[in-house]
């Protein structure tokens, strides 16, 4: 089976065996779906192709006609007003149907993955988990049974695009995060602080990456999950990446990233502000693997 999602920056795809309950294949790349959503509020023709292009590149690995496939697809085709003529050229291309699914579930799928991983590793109690997309980013909650998320319109595309400079971003990201603040405020209040900070998706996991001396194309998942960051690793490796060059940094972040790990960077960042947590664990797991996980147990 093939778990496929579609999300503001990236489009990846996992291959899961069911009766095995493991991960095969895995495939992803930089799309950039969420382009020009902020000043234009479409899917440009740019990203469709390069969305096309990733599943010819992908069908060297998959067989999307003949295994089942899952597709979702998330913020920016939630917010796009061609969203549907997007969704219907992908599907005569590949014959592949993208689900547009609502910001609880892209949660709820999220969390299901990131509990699975934490669990492997030992990792116990409440926490709050971010995840941040192209064009959103969710934030999670999670104590004892029950959980709560709240999706807001902030990713790192979209700030791209909006605040192209390191100094623009800083004199306008805290303002651009007040509603988070007071949803983090409101749930401590009522709730307490929770025991740990989780974040995944590919800001976080890309600082990790770099952190350990590993490049885009050396990116081992396993050493990724169940490590720590700082808001010192962030703002420090956001200084080494911007002095190498563009080649150089390509490297380390991938094509297509290298223009988005301003925005990426201190967003993240910023959430060690705004929760109150000196470190955050790191899992690489996210919507796609739950998405795989949740197809399985559903034929089940």
């Amino acid at each position: 089976m093939i778990a496929i999602d579609l999300g503001s920056n990236s489009l990846r795809m996992i291959q899961m065996d069911c009766d095995k309950r493991c991960f095969t294949q895995e495939y992803d790349k930089i799309v950039k779906t969420a382009e020009l959503l902020h000043s234009e509020g479409i899917i440009a023709e740019a990203s469709i192709q390069r969305i096309l292009d990733g599943f010819d590149e992908a069908s060297s690995l998959f067989d999307f006609k003949k295994e089942k496939c899952v597709a979702v697809t998330t913020e920016a085709m939630r917010r796009a007003t061609n969203a549907e003529y997007a969704i219907d050229k992908i599907y005569k291309h590949t014959g592949v149907k993208f689900e547009v699914i609502g910001a609880h579930k892209e949660a709820a799928l999220t969390l299901l993955a990131v509990e699975r991983r934490l669990d492997s590793l030992g990792f116990r109690g409440s926490f709050v988990l971010i995840d941040i997309g192209g064009a959103s980013t969710e934030v999670i909650f999670k104590k004892g049974n029950l959980s709560e998320s709240k999706s807001f319109p902030i990713g790192i595309v979209t700030m791209a695009s909006k605040y192209p400079s390191r100094s623009e971003m800083d004199a306008n990201l805290m303002e651009e995060l007040l509603e988070v603040k007071a949803y983090v405020n409101e749930y401590h209040t009522r709730e307490g602080k929770p025991d740990f900070f989780v974040a995944t998706a590919g800001t976080p996991t890309t600082i990790a990456a770099f952190k350990q001396g590993m490049t885009y194309d050396t990116y081992d998942a396993a050493r990724i999950n169940g490590s720590t960051l700082n808001y010192f690793d962030c703002t420090r490796t956001l200084d080494e990446l911007l002095a190498l060059s563009v080649e150089e940094r390509t490297r380390y972040v991938g094509v297509g990233r290298e223009e988005l790990i301003i925005a990426g960077v201190m967003i993240y960042a910023t959430f060690f502000r705004l929760f109150d947590y000196e470190d955050s664990v790191i899992i690489d797991d996210g919507l796609r693997e739950g998405l795989a996980i949740s197809a399985c147990e559903q034929t089940d």
